[in-house]
């Protein structure tokens, strides 16, 4: 990235920090220091709270886990009076509808969204002036039908611009998630020429403009090849390469060129958040029953899943048979929808010393009511099922299962490894007439490899075991080199 960038960047990463306030001119002074981004490293993306100058703050695409935006208005001692949404998220339920029955908080979204619950409903170029700043909505359908973005002003100079799923840092976000894959790839496609046009109009703004989008790394909504979180408009005129292609078409090619898999919830959740206030019951998620043994064992038996929150290390060294292994780390939500259903009741089986709230909140973030109850492997009275780790070098006479997803498999896997992704695994017929194969699942890090291991032992098989590391380890110890490619 050349010097001039950088130089950007640094000063809006550090004025968002809280440093070097220089002044603007303007009604309220903004400096960048106004605007607080709040990162949801599990999700890949970033909410925004804005100090409007005036002891009130504007909230821009926050998730119902308020904790971390409440916490910032706290800090600065704001009250938040306005909450807006670019869209009708599909990875988590918004926080806007709660915010407006808790805080009295005005919502401000897209009319063309039809959303069920009170809110300024705003179409092209429609203002909304927050004290001394003025918020304008630009339509940026692409990423959904009724996506915006909004323009922060001071006075007629535009400072920032929140583009949500529409122009990214490196990218643009997805536009296949109004529909099954594969049911309608017309409407994805005529979405792509539209989010082609949206990120044209956007790129349109003055070059010092910031960019504060709302998917970035590690986000299923989007691609992007960057772990940058914020850019500016002169910025990805420069680098982006979706600005640069040759027209709608062109763009649309090579959009849907870097579509990779997501979860089965993202495809609810926009009716969810078009419904607004019933979705959210409360502003805390219901604390599960301590169950012991005997309840656990009868609740198992009437359908409920396990979920075994514990570390990786943990659950290889003694689980309840049966139980489904996902690690609480920040991605627990994405593979607790990918892997279960909204109404399949679950119990979480901690470790002594693990907090569960976290968990309790990422449940809520994908609109997913709160376990029917809560045990320690110490309360179980029965047998232990236990999950063998192998190091590197011991990967010898074992089938590899590799359970990444598709591009990193592509990027560099072991030879001759089986590659179902993580997600795929519960209807994949993998092995359904060698349960008895030494099979060894892997992934980048072990997690994963964990809950398809528990996946695989729940459906017969006797004899897998889990790569204690990801490829580049298996490839330092035996001294090759990994298979790029299909």
């Amino acid at each position: 990235m050349p010097y001039q960038d950088l130089l950007i960047i640094l000063r809006i990463l550090l004025n968002e920090r809280g440093y070097g306030q220089e002044s603007r001119e303007g009604v309220v002074g903004f400096s960048e220091s106004h605007l607080i981004p709040l990162l949801d490293e599990g999700l890949g993306n970033s909410a925004y709270l804005v100090d409007l100058g005036d002891g009130r703050a504007l909230a821009v695409d926050v998730s119902v886990d308020l904790r971390a935006v409440r916490a910032a208005a706290e800090r600065r001692g704001l009250v938040i009076g306005y909450a807006a949404d670019t869209h009708l998220h599909a990875d988590f339920v918004s926080g806007a509808p709660l915010l407006a029955a808790t805080d009295g908080a005005t919502v401000l979204a897209s009319a063309g969204g039809r959303r069920r619950f009170g809110h300024v409903a705003l179409g092209d170029e429609d203002e909304v002036e927050l004290g001394g700043l003025t918020l304008r909505a630009l339509a940026t359908p692409g990423h959904t039908d009724e996506h915006l973005s909004f323009v922060l002003l001071d006075g007629a100079r535009p400072l920032g611009v929140f583009t949500g799923g529409s122009l990214i840092v490196g990218a643009a976000a997805r536009t296949d998630l109004s529909a099954p894959p594969g049911v309608d790839p017309h409407r994805t496609r005529a979405l792509a020429r539209a989010q082609y046009r949206s990120i044209q109009r956007l790129a349109a703004l003055p070059d010092e403009v910031a960019v504060w989008p709302t998917h970035g790394a590690g986000s299923f909504c989007s691609a992007p090849p960057s772990s940058d979180r914020v850019s500016t408009i002169g910025a990805e005129k420069r680098h982006n390469p979706l600005l640069r292609a040759a027209g709608p078409d062109a763009f649309a090619d090579r959009l849907s060129a870097g579509l990779g898999s997501f979860p089965p919830y993202f495809l609810r959740l926009g009716e969810v958040n078009r419904a607004g206030p019933a979705a959210v019951t409360s502003a805390e998620p219901r604390r599960p029953a301590r169950l012991g043994a005997t309840e656990v064992r009868a609740a198992k038996n009437g359908g409920a899943t396990l979920v075994d929150v514990r570390p990786v290390a943990g659950f290889a060294a003694g689980h309840i048979p049966g139980s489904l292994s996902i690690a609480l780390r920040p991605q627990f939500a994405t593979w607790l929808g990918w892997l279960t259903g909204p109404d399949t009741p679950w119990i979480i089986v901690r470790g002594p010393d693990q907090d569960i709230e976290d968990a309790l909140w990422q449940a809520a973030k994908i609109g997913y009511p709160a376990p029917i109850g809560a045990t320690t492997i110490e309360a179980w009275d029965g047998p232990l099922a236990t999950l063998p780790l192998l190091r590197p070098g011991e990967v010898a006479g074992r089938q590899v299962l590799d359970v990444r997803q598709d591009g990193e498999y592509r990027d560099g896997h072991l030879p001759g490894a089986v590659h179902i992704e993580l997600g795929d695994l519960p209807t994949a017929p993998y092995g359904q007439d060698r349960s008895d194969e030494p099979t060894l699942v892997m992934c980048g890090r072990g997690e994963r490899a964990t809950t398809a291991a528990s996946l695989l032992l729940s459906r017969g098989h006797r004899d897998v075991a889990v790569l204690a590391g990801g490829p580049d380890d298996w490839a330092a110890a035996a001294g090759r080199r990994l298979v790029a490619g299909r």
